[in-house]
C-alpha cells in the first residue's frame, strides 16, 4: 500500500506543472513525511522533497500544515533550508536543500566521536535559538528529526509540532500525541500529565529531555524509553551534563543553552578543533596574521575522520577567498591543496583549477614557492591543456628569478609538470631554460638541473636527446662542486639506454675517464661503476660485430701480401714486425706496377752495399716552389731495414714531381711529428700545401738479392744530389713507415727539406769507423 501511495505521489510530481523531478525515495522512520531525492528542472540543481499524502493521513493534516508554516518563517544556520512549499488537493510538498536522515549514520554507527560532538553542538545551539530567541518549543527532538546536508552539517527538521509558547492554541497542546512513536520519546511528566504541563514547567524542559535522548542515540545507535540517563558509550567529559538533560524533574533539567555553555568551558566536551573551526571559518577574512596562523594550525590538527563534505562545501570556499583576496598566504594555500586532494575530478576542475591558474600569475615569491612545493598533490587533477598553456608560461619566470630558492623549486617542479607538457614545449622552451640553470652560480641548482635532466630523459625528443644529455652530463663532470660531478656520473649510468654504442665509445667514455683520478674518493668510486656499465655494453656490442669489413678475395697476390704483413696465428705484439722482416724477400714477387693517373715513373737508385747507411734527406725551410728539384725518396719501414734493392730513387730530372707529392699529402697533424734521431719514430714536417689524399704510384725497381755493398758507389750517387753526409751519420733521416694501398703499392710520405748542403765526398780516415753509430 505504501509503495502504491509513493508511486501515485511520484506520478503527480512528474506532471508538467511541477517544477521538480522526483528521484529515489529515501527511507525515513518515525515521520509523517515521505522523503525523495529530487532535482530542479530549471538548472538541474539537487534538492530534497518531503511529501505528505493528504488522503491517507487526514488525521495528521494539521501537523503537516504546521510544518509548512513554520518552515517558511524559521531561518537559522542549524535549520534545514527550505527552497519552496507546494500545496495541492492531494499532497503537500516541502522542497529543501539536499539532505540525508541522520538515522542512517546512527544505525550504522558510522559517526566518529569528534563528528558526533560537532553535530550535537550544532543541534544544541539551534535549540537554544528556538527556545530563547523564538520563544518556541520543538517538541520532538530525536535522531529522526535531524538531517545532514551536503556539507555534512547537522540540520534540525521535523517541525510538525513546533509551537510558540505565546500562542494559546498551539498545535503541540492538541496534536502532540499524534506524532509517530511519541510514547517512546515523550518526557515523563507529559506521559503522566499530558502536553498542557508544558505551560507550568520551564519552556526548555521538553526539548532538553529530547536533546538527552539524541545524545544517547548518537553514541549507542538505538534508544528505548528506559535508557534515558544511562551513560553507556557517552564520552566521560559529557556524562554529567548529559544526566542533567535527562533528569526526571523538569525543573532540574539542564537547558540546551546551559549544555552548550558547559561544553564550551576550558577543557569542556565542546572544546574541539572541529567546533572551533566552525566558529571561526566565516570570519577568516577578518582575522589578522597571527589569528589566521593559529586558525591554520588548528586546521592541520584535524584528522582524516572528520566530515570531508564540510571541508569541501564550507571550509574550502572561505579559504579560497582568504588566499586570493584576504592575504591568506602560503599556509592557507597548503590547507586548500590538502582539502583539494580529496575532491573528485569534476569538483577540482570547477572549484580549484581557476584559482590555481590565477595564483600562478601572482608575483608573490612565498606564494609561488608554496605552489611549486604542493604541485605534486594537484598535478594529476589539472588538465594537460591548462598546465601547458596557462600554468607553465608564468611558471617559467621562476627559472630566472633573482631568489635562488625560487629557481631551485622551479627546477624541482619540472618533474611534476613534465607529463603534462607538449613535445614542442619540452624540446623548445624547457631545454633552453634548463640550459640556463645548468650554468647557475648556485652549485645546488646546477646539481638539481643535472638530476632533473636524468629523470626527464625519456620525455625528450629522440632527435635532440642524445646530444643534449651528453653535453649536459659531460659538462657536469667538470663541475668544481663534488655533488654536481657525482650527479653527472649517476645520470650517465641511469640514461645509458638513450645513447648509441658509437656515442658511448666516442663521447661518454672519454668524458668519464678523467673522473677515475678525481680528488674525491666518492667520485672515483662512482666513475668506476659508471665506466664498468658502459664497458660491458660496448664489449657486448663488439661481440656482435663482424671480424672484418674487408671483402674476401681469391687472388693469390692478395693472400701473399697478407701473409707478408702478419702471421694470423701469432698473437704476440711483435708478431707482424718479425714475420714481415723474415718473409720480406720470399713473399715479394714480381714488379711494382707503374704509377697511375699519368704520374712519371721514378728512376731506381744506384746499387749500393747492403751495409752502407742511407743518405740523409736534404731539408730546406724555403717555400715549396723554391725547393731543389729533388723528389723525396721512399721512407723506410719501422722496426727493420730494407736492402738497397728495395729502395726507390726519385727522379731528379723533374721538378714538378715534388709539387705533386706535397699536394697529395696536404697538411699533416702535429701528432705525426716525433723526436728527431729516433729510428723507431718517424719525423715529418707538416706541409701547408693541401692536396689529394693519395700519392701517385712509383715505378717498379728490381730487387738486389745479394752481394757486397758498394759504399763508394752510394757516395758518388749522393754527390750528384749535392748532399752532405754529416759526421757519424748523427743526423740520419728518420724512417717513415711505408703504407700500402689496397692494391699492394707503396704510398710514399714526403719529407720537407730544410735546405741543400754541399756534400764532401772525400772519406775521412779518422771517422770511418763511426758511420753506423746512428742506426744503433
Amino acid at each position: 500500500m505504501d509503495f502504491l501511495k509513493s508511486a501515485v505521489a511520484s506520478a503527480i510530481a512528474k506532471g508538467s506543472s511541477f517544477p521538480y523531478s522526483l528521484g529515489d525515495r529515501v527511507d525515513i522512520s518515525d515521520s509523517i513525511w515521505t522523503l525523495h531525492n529530487a532535482t530542479k528542472r530549471d538548472d538541474a540543481s539537487p534538492c530534497s522533497v518531503f511529501t505528505f499524502d493528504i488522503a491517507s493521513n487526514k488525521s495528521r493534516l494539521p501537523l503537516a500544515k504546521n510544518a509548512v508554516r513554520k518552515s517558511r518563517t524559521l531561518r537559522h544556520p542549524g535549520v534545514i533550508k527550505v527552497l519552496d512549499t507546494i500545496e495541492t488537493d492531494t499532497n503537500i510538498y516541502i522542497i529543501t536543500e539536499r539532505v540525508v536522515p541522520l538515522s542512517w549514520h546512527v544505525k550504522r554507527r558510522s559517526l566518529s566521536e569528534e563528528t558526533s560532538k560537532w553535530g550535537l553542538h550544532t543541534v544544541a545551539t539551534t535549540l537554544k535559538f528556538i527556545n530563547e530567541d523564538a520563544s518556541s518549543v520543538h517538541g520532538i527532538v530525536r535522531a529522526s528529526s535531524v538531517f545532514t546536508s551536503e556539507s555534512g552539517e547537522w540540520k534540525l527538521g521535523g517541525f510538525d509540532v513546533l509551537s510558540s509558547m505565546n500562542d494559546e492554541n498551539a498545535v503541540i497542546y492538541t496534536y502532540g500525541s499524534l506524532v509517530p512513536d511519541a510514547a517512546r520519546y515523550t518526557a515523563p511528566e507529559i506521559v503522566k500529565s499530558g502536553w498542557d504541563i508544558i505551560k507550568r514547567n520551564p519552556l526548555t524542559a521538553v526539548d532538553a529531555y529530547g536533546l538527552g535522548i539524541l545524545v544517547f542515540e548518537v553514541f549507542n545507535g538505538n534508544y528505548t524509553s528506559d535508557q534515558a540517563g544511562k551513560t553507556t558509550n557517552v564520552p566521560p567529559t559529557m556524562q554529567q551534563s548529559y544526566k542533567r538533560l535527562c533528569a526526571a524533574n523538569p525543573k532540574l533539567r539542564l537547558s540546551p543553552a546551559h549544555f552548550v555553555e558547559q561544553g564550551k568551558k576550558h577543557g569542556g566536551f565542546f572544546q574541539t578543533p572541529l567546533i572551533r573551526l566552525t566558529d571561526d571559518i566565516e570570519s577568516l577574512g577578518l582575522k589578522n596574521e597571527a589569528e589566521r596562523e593559529e586558525f591554520i594550525n588548528e586546521l592541520d590538527e584535524l584528522s582524516d575522520d572528520f566530515p570531508e563534505e564540510f571541508f569541501k562545501m564550507k571550509v574550502l570556499p572561505e579559504l579560497l577567498k582568504s588566499v586570493e583576496f584576504g592575504g591568506g598566504g602560503p599556509k592557507v594555500l597548503g590547507a586548500i591543496l590538502k582539502i583539494g586532494s580529496k575532491l573528485s575530478q569534476e569538483e577540482f576542475n570547477s572549484r580549484l583549477t581557476p584559482v590555481i591558474v590565477r595564483l600562478f600569475a601572482n608575483p608573490d615569491r612565498a606564494l609561488r614557492v608554496c605552489l611549486l612545493d604542493n604541485l605534486p598533490l594537484m598535478i594529476d587533477s589539472l588538465p594537460q591543456k591548462i598546465v601547458n598553456d596557462k600554468i607553465f608560461p608564468p611558471m617559467t619566470s621562476g627559472f630566472t628569478d633573482a631568489a635562488p630558492v625560487v629557481r631551485e623549486q622551479t627546477v624541482k617542479a619540472v618533474l611534476s609538470v613534465i607529463g603534462k607538457l607538449s613535445d614542442r614545449t619540452i624540446n623548445g622552451d624547457l631545454l633552453k631554460l634548463l640550459a640556463r640553470t645548468a650554468n647557475d652560480d648556485q652549485p645546488g641548482i646546477r646539481t638539481n638541473t643535472t638530476i632533473c635532466l636524468g629523470k626527464i630523459a625519456k620525455n625528450l625528443g629522440q632527435n635532440s636527446r642524445s646530444k643534449v644529455l651528453v653535453a649536459a652530463f659531460t659538462r657536469s663532470l667538470r663541475d668544481p662542486f663534488v655533488h654536481a660531478r657525482n650527479a653527472g656520473l649517476l645520470s650517465l649510468a641511469a640514461t645509458m639506454e638513450f645513447f648509441t654504442e658509437e656515442d658511448c665509445a666516442a663521447k661518454v667514455l672519454p668524458a668519464i675517464c678523467p673522473s677515475l683520478l678525481d680528488k674525491e674518493k666518492m667520485i672515483r668510486d662512482q666513475a668506476n661503476k659508471t665506466l664498468d656499465v658502459y664497458l660491458q655494453r660496448i664489449r657486448k656490442f663488439g661481440d656482435t660485430m663482424p671480424e672484418t669489413t674487408v671483402p674476401a678475395s681469391n687472388s693469390p697476390e692478395t693472400v701473399k701480401d697478407t701473409a707478408r704483413i702478419g702471421t694470423p696465428h701469432d698473437k704476440s705484439w711483435a708478431g707482424w714486425a718479425i714475420s714481415s722482416f723474415t718473409n720480406k724477400l720470399t713473399t715479394a714477387n714480381g714488379e711494382i706496377e707503374p704509377a697511375v693517373n699519368g704520374a712519371k715513373p721514378v728512376e731506381a737508385e744506384p746499387a749500393r752495399s747492403a751495409s752502407a747507411p742511407r743518405p740523409p734527406k736534404p731539408t730546406s725551410s724555403a717555400p715549396l716552389d723554391l725547393l731543389p728539384s729533388v723528389a723525396p725518396r721512399p721512407v723506410a719501414q719501422p722496426l727493420g731495414r730494407r736492402s738497397l734493392s728495395e729502395q726507390v730513387v726519385p727522379n731528379t730530372n723533374e721538378v714538378d714531381e715534388t709539387d705533386e707529392v706535397y699536394d697529395a699529402w696536404g697538411a699533416m697533424d702535429d701528432e705525426d711529428e716525433t723526436k728527431e734521431g729516433d729510428p723507431f719514430s718517424p719525423t715529418v714536417t707538416a706541409s701547408s700545401t693541401p692536396g689529394p689524399a693519395l700519392a701517385p704510384k712509383l715505378a717498379p725497381v728490381p730487387y738486389d738479392d745479394g752481394g757486397e755493398p758498394d759504399f763508394a758507389g752510394w757516395l758518388a750517387a749522393q754527390s750528384k744530389a749535392k748532399k752532405t753526409l754529416p759526421k757519424g751519420l748523427n743526423k740520419a733521416s728518420s724512417a717513415v713507415p711505408a703504407a700500402r694501398s689496397s692494391s699492394g703499392n707503396s704510398i710514399l710520405k714526403p719529407k720537407t727539406s730544410t735546405g741543400s748542403k754541399k756534400i764532401d765526398t772525400k772519406p775521412k780516415d779518422d771517422d770511418l769507423d763511426d758511420w753506423g753509430d746512428a742506426w744503433d
